[in-house]
């Protein structure tokens, strides 16, 4: 996986919107109900596969763009809703994987087999 700069994608649809005009739909609210058409996108493309198909799906080409698509479309919402909101992602993600950390701390002793 290649590193991202998120700052540079956020500058980079702020741009696409303004040339397109777009800024007076591009609301916080607007765009977390885009975000939920687009995750539900993703989702619907597992929909009917068992679990164990839904593992494999790393292996089938025929899935490999429609996945890409949809997960770039999830992504690029979720960076403009934090764009307008005026979080800093990174900071965000670390902030919230400690607080995880100590909400799931690792089970002691044998209570999980590897």
């Amino acid at each position: 996986m290649s590193a991202v700069d998120l700052d540079a994608l956020q500058a980079r649809l702020r741009v696409f919107a303004a040339e397109r005009h777009w800024q007076p739909f591009h609301t916080p609210k607007n765009l977390a109900m885009a975000l939920m058409v687009e995750a539900a996108e993703l989702a619907e493309i597992f929909q009917w596969m068992t679990p164990e198909q839904s593992l494999a799906v790393a292996g089938d080409p025929a899935l490999k763009e429609p996945i890409a698509d949809e997960v770039a479309d999830v992504l690029l919402y979720l960076l403009q809703i934090a764009d307008h909101a005026g979080v800093d992602l990174a900071q965000a993600v670390e902030n919230k994987l400690r607080k995880n950390a100590v909400k799931h701390p690792v089970p002691e002793g044998d209570l999980i087999k590897k």
